[in-house]
């Protein structure tokens, strides 16, 4: 069976549930607290850059959630979370590879700023905001009258945005300037997989209680 090291605050982590939840695949989630688990000689011999999520199937290991991806989509083709057309498939590639490299990014500091884990000077947070907003605005631009990235149907493009744009609002960033994306949004937020993977308050505040002890055992 499939095995998965993963964690729900993880925007990555989510992705890869997302995509097996959306397949129907059975597989085992292993839960990391990244407390210093990471760093587990036993995690390591799966990960030696101690990240998640990893994925294992069968003593196959695979590290970073792009390849994680793809590789489900490869190996279960059925349902097909890329499209067949030229076009459409880049257009699900430019927005995957976007929200990892120019739209998570950014966000990390709003995040750690939303969180009381750091204290980021205004110009550094209004900087932020506007990289976080030249990405949602191609992003509108490419959703157009489409139900999906990948026009009528769900594909990893809205898997992998889909964990963190609609986080975005908690951070001071609105989507009504983007009404595409906020109604793309509500419409994933109906999906049962959405509702699944989704971090519950307690969750979230356990994580940010543990990050602040490791952050002060480090100062």
């Amino acid at each position: 069976m499939l095995k998965l090291y993963y964690n729900r605050i993880s925007f990555n982590s989510r992705g890869v549930c997302l995509s097996l939840l959306e397949k129907g695949l059975p597989f085992e989630l292993v839960a990391m607290k990244l407390d210093g688990d990471q760093f587990h000689p036993d995690f390591l011999a799966l990960n030696p850059f101690h990240q998640i999520p990893v994925l294992e199937d069968e003593g196959f290991v695979v590290v970073e959630s792009l390849a994680i991806l793809d590789y489900l989509e490869a190996k279960y083709p059925t349902p097909s979370l890329l499209p067949s057309d030229p076009q459409m498939l880049a257009t699900v590639k430019m927005i995957e590879l976007l929200t990892l490299n120019q739209m998570m990014p950014p966000m990390r500091p709003l995040m750690m700023n939303s969180m009381g884990l750091s204290e980021e000077s205004p110009e550094k947070l209004q900087e932020a905001k506007q990289n976080v907003a030249r990405v949602l605005r191609f992003f509108e631009s490419k959703l157009a009258d489409r139900l999906y990235f990948g026009d009528q149907q769900l594909t990893l493009a809205d898997i992998v945005a889909g964990t963190a744009i609609p986080f975005l609002p908690s951070l001071g960033l609105p989507l009504e300037d983007y009404p595409r994306l906020k109604d793309w949004c509500d419409r994933l937020m109906t999906r049962e997989s959405w509702q699944q993977t989704q971090p519950t308050e307690t969750e979230i505040t356990e994580v940010k209680a543990r990050m602040k002890s490791l952050l002060s055992q480090r100062q």
